[in-house]
Formats: C-alpha cells, sequence, structure tokens
C-alpha cells in the first residue's frame, strides 16, 4: 500500500507551533508529511505570544527546521491535501508564483486544504476564499471580507474541504477537524 502524502506550504519567519504541530500529528496518523519553501534549505521559524501591555503578539526567534522541497520542485499531484502555517511567511509567500500555483491547483481538485492564522492570506491571493466560511487571525477579518469570505471568530471552521483556525491555541479543533476531513478524503491506510 502506498503511503499518502501531505503538503505543508511555508517559509522562514512562519510560526513554529503551527508548522510543527501538524507536522508531527499527520506522521502520527500514519501520513508521510513533506515541507516545501521557497529553496531547499533550513528554514528559520519563529514564536508569536502575548505579553501584558503589548497591543498585538510579540515576536521571537523560533525553531529551525529543514525544507524538503523547493516550491518549483513540487508536483501538486502527488499530495492528498495541503497545510498552509501562519505566522509572517504568508505576506511574502502569496507574492510566489510558483506556490499560487500549487495552491491553486489544490483548490481546482477540491482536495483538504488546512489554513491557520495568517494562512489564509495565500488561500485568498489565489482566489480560494471567494464564497467561502473561514476563521483566520482576528486581525484578518476585513482581509478575509476583501476576499469574499464570511468570517467567523471561532476556533476551527470547516467549509467543505476547507479547514481554517485562528491561531495556535485552536490546534486540538484544528486538527481533530482537518483529520476528520482528510481520513474520510484519504486515510493514511
Amino acid at each position: 500500500m502506498m503511503t499518502v502524502k501531505i503538503l505543508i506550504v511555508t517559509g522562514d519567519a512562519a510560526e513554529s507551533l503551527e508548522v510543527l504541530y501538524p507536522y508531527q500529528r499527520l506522521r502520527e496518523e500514519g501520513y508521510e508529511v513533506h515541507i516545501a519553501a521557497p529553496a531547499r534549505k533550513q528554514l528559520r521559524f519563529v514564536v508569536h505570544d502575548f505579553e501584558p501591555g503589548f497591543d498585538t503578539y510579540t515576536e521571537k526567534p523560533g525553531y529551525t527546521w529543514p525544507a524538503d522541497l523547493a516550491f518549483s520542485e513540487v508536483e501538486p499531484s502527488q499530495y492528498a491535501a495541503v497545510v498552509i502555517p501562519g505566522g509572517r511567511a504568508p505576506e511574502y509567500l502569496r507574492n510566489d508564483a510558483e506556490l499560487r500555483k500549487i495552491l491553486k491547483s489544490f483548490f481546482d481538485a477540491d482536495k483538504p486544504v488546512a489554513q491557520i492564522c495568517h494562512g489564509p492570506l495565500l488561500t485568498a491571493a489565489v482566489g480560494g476564499l471567494d464564497g467561502r466560511h473561514v476563521t483566520a487571525y482576528p486581525a484578518l477579518e476585513l482581509d478575509m471580507q476583501a476576499a469574499g469570505a464570511a468570517f467567523q471568530d471561532t476556533e476551527t471552521v470547516v467549509d467543505g474541504s476547507l479547514v481554517s483556525s485562528r491561531a495556535w491555541p485552536d490546534h486540538p479543533a484544528w486538527m481533530r477537524e482537518f483529520l476528520r476531513v482528510l481520513r474520510a478524503e484519504s486515510p493514511a491506510g
């Protein structure tokens, strides 16, 4: 039996927990997980947290982790689903034409997509949110509405094969719902 592959798309300044939690959780389920980035290199993740007196989150250096593939090496048809972590990475990754082609192919094929925090900035860039119900980091409510989505400030929203969540504190609900969708479409075997 062939192992089912899941793709995580990310880059430098991604939120450490939002990359590594789904990476480890999906591997635990028996999926083969590949991390793709603009280039094969050691990625530098960050930690976003909240501190008293700050109006928004703070950022500190996080873990480093190797990218398995460059976006230009990804063949989307080999993957059953894609995970889109947040952090600052989506801000600049949405300008990457190779990544936009990858993500568009997942939406065109109606494959499961898990997005969290600022990750929906990427799906918005390929028109994947128009007419959908989503959540995201709450500061992105206007961005989600501008992308044609109905925004809900709740720990997870499932709209067909699209599963979204606000941020790392919502991981249990996010992965529980994503795995429910994923198992129905592509069980790990």
